[in-house]
């Protein structure tokens, strides 16, 4: 078994070279930005955002912290504080999991198939279930 920071930096150099473009904060492995790309067939395709990360002590055992640093408008992210409420990160993570993963299944799949059942943008959740046209209209405007 390798040790927690064997890991990171494993994961960190895997998301590297998936074509990501990954800032560090400082001079640890623990904090850096992601460049994201709305996925495609969604109404983000064509979007950018940043993405903080932040890699507990305990990574693998314990998951990332994320939370976009630019604006989105969408049920399940915070607009103030960036937040993401996603299962997979908050409650069901798994050290099988790695920061690929992140980005290129568990972002893609909150941004096609949002739950507006569990917000943490009330307004956003409110005016999808209300009124589908305009929350893609707001979604595509910001």
């Amino acid at each position: 078994m390798s040790s927690p920071s064997k890991r990171r930096e494993m994961d960190l150099m895997k998301l590297m070279m998936s074509d990501y473009k990954v800032e560090m904060i400082n001079d640890g492995m623990q904090e850096f930005y992601v460049d994201f790309h709305g996925p495609n067939e969604s109404l983000y395709q064509g979007g950018v955002w940043r993405i903080r990360v932040e890699l507990p002590d305990a990574y693998p055992y314990k998951s990332p912290s994320i939370g976009f640093v630019n604006k989105i408008y969408h049920p399940n992210v915070d607009e103030m504080s960036g937040s993401v409420c996603l299962d997979v990160i908050n409650q069901t993570w798994s050290p099988m999991f790695d920061l690929v993963n992140v980005f290129e299944v568990f972002l893609p799949q909150l941004l096609l198939y949002p739950n507006p059942s569990d917000p943490l943008n009330g307004e956003a959740a409110a005016l999808m279930m209300r009124d589908r046209p305009a929350y893609e209209q707001r979604v595509k405007g910001e």
